[in-house]
Parts: C-alpha cells; sequence; structure tokens
C-alpha cells in the first residue's frame, strides 16, 4: 500500500448509530466499498467535538498537546480574556505538512480550523469559520476566484442552524454539501495532489436541527411529522455523493469516510452556573430578573470559587489564590477542594430522562501534557444526554430548550471509521480505533515515517 495516494472525505457529527446500524445496509456506494474495507466505531477526543478533534485527527496530538479545549478558550488567567480557535492556534504539524516535506502535495477543503488559510505544498481554503467567500478564503488566493467561477460560490457554512425554520434550514444543508462536494470534485479532476482531505459540515447541522424529529425517544419528538425520514433521505444523498466520487479517482487510491465524533439525542441542558450558585461555589452581585449571558463584571470574585462555560460540555474554573486576579483558593485547599466538588458534580440527579452518570475529568488524568488555559474541571452531564448551559436567570438548574437556539442533539464519544483499499480482500468491521491512529496510519501508507510525538499508531491491514 505504500505511496499511494490518498482521499478522506470528512463528513463532521457523522453518526456511527445512523450510519452503521440503521442505514448501512441502504447505502449501495457504501456497501460496496465496505466489501474492501475496514470500518467501525472511532472514540473522538475528549471533548468530543469539532474543535479540537479535527486537528488531533490530522496531527495525533491530543486536546492538551493542541493547548485548545473548544471553539473559545481562556487566553490568559484573567477573567476576561477568550480567544476564538484559528488556523494559527495549531503549533503542530499536520499530515499535509509531513506530506509537504517530502515533497508531496497536498489539498485540504474545508478542514477545522483553517481560516486565515495557512500555505501549503498544495491547496488550502478556509472552513466554516470562514467570516464569508468574499475575502481571501483559500492558499494560494487564485483558487478563490477559480471555484467561484466553476461553482458560482464556495460555500462556507449553513446560516443560523441553530433556528425554527426548518423548511430553510433542511435546504440550506443540502445546498451547502452539494456545493462542498462539487468544489472537492473539481478539484479532484483539475488539480494535482497525492492527499485530498474535505470535510463538510452539513451531518452536523443535519444532526443538530432534526433530531427531535426522527428520533421517537427524543423528549420533543411528534408523531407523524413531516420531517420524520429527513435522517435517511439525507444519508442516502450523502452515499450519492459519496458514489460520484469514486467514478472518479483512480482506483488504487486509499479512500477514508470519518468523522471527527457522533451524535445522540439531547434530554435538556444542565444550568452548570445556576447549579454552582445554589451550592455556593458562586456568587452573584445580583440574581438577574431574565436569562442572560454570565459576565466577569456580574460575579462577586471575593466570594466566588469557581464558574462555569455552557456548550456541549462544561468547563468549570476555579478562583485560585495567586493565579486568579481575585482568586480566594488557597494552594494547601486545593485538593479538598477538588474533592469536594467533584463528589456534588457525581451526585448531580436529572430530571425527565434516563441519564444517570455525570463523567468529570481533570485535565492532567486526561492529557498528561497541558498547554494553554485548560479547564480545572471538564464536565459531562448525563454522559452527553445533557448540554450544559452557561447563560444565568432561568431560576432553575434545568432548562429543556438550549440557551444559544434550538438544538435537538449532542455530541457522542464515537465517531465513523471507515478505510477502503483494494488490496484489503475482506471487508470486516473492527473493533473501536482511537482519532489518534488516522494520521499514523495515513503517513505510514503513503510510504513515511511516523513520528514519535504522535499519539497513535498506525492500523495494521492484513489481507
Amino acid at each position: 500500500m505504500l505511496n499511494k495516494k490518498t482521499l478522506i472525505i470528512g463528513l463532521d457529527c457523522l453518526s456511527p448509530y445512523l450510519f452503521f446500524d440503521k442505514f448501512f445496509k441502504d447505502l449501495p456506494n457504501i456497501s460496496k466499498m465496505a466489501k474492501n474495507s475496514l470500518y467501525g466505531r472511532m472514540r473522538s477526543t475528549v471533548p468530543p467535538i469539532t474543535s479540537p478533534a479535527w486537528m488531533s485527527m490530522m496531527t495525533s496530538r491530543t486536546p492538551g498537546d493542541l493547548g485548545i479545549y473548544g471553539f473559545r478558550n481562556r487566553s490568559d488567567n484573567s477573567y476576561e480574556k477568550m480567544s476564538i480557535v484559528t488556523s494559527l492556534s495549531i503549533k503542530d504539524k499536520t499530515v499535509w505538512d509531513y506530506l509537504g516535506s517530502a515533497g508531496k502535495k497536498s489539498i485540504a477543503i474545508g478542514v477545522p480550523p483553517s481560516y486565515p488559510p495557512k500555505k501549503i505544498n498544495g491547496i488550502m481554503t478556509g472552513c466554516f469559520l470562514a467570516p464569508d467567500d468574499k475575502g481571501i478564503f483559500a492558499y494560494p488566493k487564485e483558487i478563490c476566484g477559480e471555484i467561484k467561477e466553476k461553482l458560482g460560490e464556495y460555500r462556507i457554512d449553513v446560516r443560523d442552524f441553530r433556528t425554527d425554520d426548518k423548511d430553510r434550514l433542511l435546504q440550506e444543508i443540502y445546498s451547502l454539501t452539494t456545493n462542498r462536494f462539487g468544489v472537492a470534485q473539481y478539484l479532484l479532476k483539475n488539480k494535482q495532489w497525492d492527499f485530498f482531505m474535505f470535510v463538510d459540515m452539513g451531518t452536523d447541522r443535519l444532526h443538530h436541527g432534526f433530531w427531535r424529529f426522527c428520533d421517537p425517544e427524543h423528549n420533543k419528538f411528534v408523531k407523524n411529522n413531516k420531517y420524520k425520514n429527513v435522517f435517511k433521505d439525507y444519508y442516502l444523498f450523502l452515499d450519492k455523493k459519496v458514489g460520484e466520487l469514486m467514478s472518479i479517482i483512480d482506483k488504487d487510491t486509499t479512500v477514508y469516510i470519518v468523522s471527527d465524533h457522533g451524535a445522540k439525542k439531547i434530554d435538556g441542558c444542565f444550568c452548570i452556573n445556576e447549579w454552582l450558585i445554589k451550592k455556593g461555589y458562586l456568587k452573584l452581585k445580583e440574581y438577574p430578573d431574565k436569562v442572560v449571558k454570565l459576565t466577569p463584571s456580574m460575579i462577586d470574585w471575593d466570594n466566588t470559587y469557581a464558574w462555569g462555560e455552557g456548550g456541549y460540555y462544561g468547563r468549570v474554573f476555579f478562583n485560585i489564590k495567586g493565579r486568579e486576579p481575585k482568586g480566594i483558593i488557597k494552594k494547601s485547599e486545593q485538593e479538598n477542594f477538588i474533592a469536594r466538588l467533584k463528589k456534588d458534580l457525581n451526585d448531580i440527579e436529572y430530571i425527565n430522562s434516563k441519564a444517570d452518570k455525570t463523567i468529570v475529568y481533570e485535565p492532567g488524568e486526561l492529557y498528561g501534557k497541558v498547554n494553554g488555559v485548560a479547564p480545572d474541571l471538564l464536565v459531562f452531564f448525563g454522559d452527553l444526554f445533557w448540554r450544559s448551559a452557561g447563560k444565568v436567570g432561568f431560576n432553575s438548574i434545568y432548562t429543556f430548550d438550549n440557551d444559544t437556539g434550538p438544538d435537538d442533539a449532542n455530541h457522542d464519544w464515537c465517531g465513523v471509521f471507515m478505510m477502503y483499499d483494494k488490496s484489503i480482500k475482506k471487508g470486516r468491521e473492527i473493533d473501536e480505533t482511537s482519532i489518534y491512529d488516522i494520521a499514523p496510519t495515513i503517513l505510514n501508507n503513503m510510504g513515511l515515517a511516523v513520528p514519535k510525538t504522535m499519539r497513535g499508531k498506525p492500523l495494521k491491514i492484513k489481507s
């Protein structure tokens, strides 16, 4: 398999449950590929979210190595400074960096985070974090005009995917995927490449927008709704698009279908800061009379031990004396404080839900090496059946409406892995692999040595 070309079809949030368990047999092109593939569930990063997961996949480095724990990260130990992840946040070498050093050409389309696009030995286009396609969204910059000339536009993302306008949302999801596969097809056919990767966000937007319409176990499921078949219809659409790509590439190309994480129904949002207030860990100067975003100016720091951030998982930060500007937790008290807070978190009970487990990690026990300003605790409410709501003013620790707009799903621990190669004579499902194994596998299959800094190992292919 050495020195073959590689094509990676990245489908953000592609669900192993839907892909393998529900629809696999109904996908003719992918089922055909499976006869010459290794495939199965792939354990994502912790946390299992788009940023850092795609870059962990392409660097074989943990979120701790990368210093990235979400889209927004603390810039320092002050209370105010948060930064948005961009391509410039990635300091570790990616697969295309290693390949470029070996003289191989790469094309990377929309792999988060890839805005602003970096100079590589090949072509790179920005991901959904790009503001629009009006400016320079690609390297080299001439590609911007070429894509628009040939395809009319470069779709960055779905507009406002947390919306109640489901008809508009569904139309935009299909338009986004059509455009992303169209860009991929054009560049595959017309540009030189050894390694080609693109990521489509359509699957992610579909799951977040429509899970309650397709899952009878969802708390908000409505029988006989007009969107009940949107998951299957879209997965069939994806299968058709994959088939179109397979028809134009060299048959010796190794093809991967991967996702950065999975998806599952959401039962509700756990209000992390409301809970911290109730438990006495967080004190506000004045409790708001409506639901609002928690800001540093609202907090009585002299009497606050911890505060939290919302999102797909909960991030808890400690107010430590000598580290934060108005820290009150003494170094001698930290161990007992952490033990008490962990116990309180593990004792959380959930309502209107079968979820009964809260998973709590300290960054050191997850990653070993911890770069950047990591959360002091990473908290996964209800084993990811519950999101974290960071706003305050609910007068409750539970809410069944996401505090950043309508959302039907949360992320899940495992994504999808599929590796097609004609030298695999008998396709088979393999035991759960790791997101960190992808980069070493790619480099090994393309004839390069695997750097010792990589966390994963190449998957061995036995024909």
